[in-house]
């Protein structure tokens, strides 16, 4: 079936919106609760035991394809496990209760919880392994930049393509030493950097609000369950992006075969990552520059979160008041 069509959109259209923001929503305030404590196993379990505990309430028969880990990493919310009431349609969930532990744990900007729900068989089923990304927003031609072009390349034809010198271009690349030669071609072009600690679903999802944030083009090495996630984001506001499974040893060759995953040298765009119609959610957890983090007043908790809808091309923000506070 076509991706993207009225027939496909339809399955996923049973699920409302609001129960999948109740789900990061749920998960953004427990691990809010353990900001700067510097705790960051006890702020991920807390969110990952809040998320998987909503998740039991969504009426779908959900199988978790990007999770914490594989069943024998994982204790909950592993890649496999079987989440919703059972009673809905077959969905596939990708999942980061907590993405950002060190900026939660930290109580850095940027900390979200996230999740992306599509029908059965849409998200591509990546192992947790490292992925190499490339990634821009919306609004140009196809092919400007490319994974496998040199950084300073990818620069200027950014830069070209927006109508500004390099020295406009700001890219988002994680704080990291395998990192250094990407960084030193960034700068050798001209264009700034941005490092971030952590978080490089946010990071990815930045460079679709490059005025709002100030990042036009995500680069580097992450996780690969971040980069569908990512992806999923991406799919639902526009964007381009290309990514490559980092398959450097026999045990991760094995991996991404149990995966289903042919060819591990494949160079993916969204569309292999998210083959249809999706529902991405992310609650901020501290502040950032594209969510508020949670609030805790006198007898209310206040939320942000982003929902999106590939089909429709909707985009919700949603500020949330609660009250019965003994729900959390």
């Amino acid at each position: 079936m076509a991706s993207g069509s009225v027939a496909q959109g339809s399955m996923i259209e049973r699920i409302f919106s609001i129960e999948v923001v109740r789900v990061t929503e749920r998960a953004a305030i427990a691990a809010a609760k353990l900001r700067g404590r510097g705790a960051e196993k006890k702020s991920d379990q807390a969110a990952v035991d809040a998320m998987r505990t909503e998740l039991a309430r969504v009426s779908v028969d959900g199988t978790v394809v990007i999770g914490e880990g594989e069943m024998d990493e994982a204790p909950m919310l592993f890649i496999g496990e079987k989440v919703g009431t059972k009673c809905g349609p077959k969905v596939d969930i990708a999942v980061d209760p907590l993405e950002g532990t060190t900026l939660c744990a930290k109580n850095m900007p940027g900390a979200i919880a996230t999740l992306a729900m599509a029908d059965e068989g849409v998200l591509l089923h990546a192992p947790d392994i490292y992925m190499d990304k490339i990634a821009i927003g919306p609004g140009y031609p196809n092919g400007v930049v490319d994974l496998d072009a040199p950084a300073e390349e990818n620069i200027r034809n950014l830069a070209k393509a927006k109508g500004v010198p390099p020295e406009a271009i700001t890219a988002m690349i994680l704080d990291r030493p395998r990192h250094a030669d990407l960084i030193a071609g960034v700068r050798k072009a001209g264009a700034a950097v941005s490092l971030i600690t952590d978080g490089d679903v946010a990071g990815v999802i930045h460079t679709a609000q490059p005025d709002k944030t100030g990042i036009d083009i995500y680069l580097g090495i992450g996780g690969a369950p971040e980069g569908v996630l990512a992806a999923a984001a991406l799919r639902c506001i526009g964007g381009q992006m290309q990514t490559r499974l980092l398959v450097d040893s026999d045990e991760k060759r094995e991996r991404v075969a149990r995966m289903g995953i042919k060819d591990p040298r494949k160079k993916y765009q969204i569309e292999d990552m998210v083959r249809g119609d999706c529902l991405f959610a992310a609650t901020g957890v501290t502040d950032g520059p594209m969510l508020a983090g949670v609030k805790f007043g006198n007898g209310v908790i206040e939320t942000e979160t982003v929902v999106m809808r590939s089909y429709s091309g909707t985009v919700r923000w949603i500020r949330a008041e609660h009250r019965q506070l003994d729900k959390f």
